[in-house]
């Protein structure tokens, strides 16, 4: 297994990477640091920690909108896919409110 340093948001991490996978691991990388530096760069959110938290949960949601790669044609989908992704973004509606809550209340403190 190797180590790449690697720079997300402005600092460095060393991260395991296993022998063939650096260019998987530099694209998820790029990736990550794009969704972070965009919600960083909205201004609304400063801490690392929650920028880092909305950023997992864009591309989790990303990756849930994402149809299933399936060599052969992909069954239906089932009816409850639709209503999963109605409530993961009621999820992240949420955690945004509540963060944008915190944040203000951090800034008059």
């Amino acid at each position: 297994m190797k180590q790449l340093e690697v720079t997300i948001l402005g600092q460095s991490y060393l991260l395991g990477c296993p022998d063939g996978g650096e260019q998987a691991l530099q694209a998820a990388v790029a990736q990550v640091d794009r969704e972070m530096t965009a919600i960083r760069d909205a201004g609304r959110i400063k801490a690392r920690e929650r920028i880092a938290v909305l950023a997992a949960l864009n591309l989790a949601y990303q990756l849930v909108q994402r149809p299933a790669q399936a060599p052969s044609p992909a069954p239906a989908a089932p009816a409850g896919d639709s209503a999963t992704a109605a409530q993961l973004q009621a999820l992240i509606d949420r955690i945004d409110r509540a963060l944008e809550a915190d944040e203000a209340v951090s800034r008059t403190t």
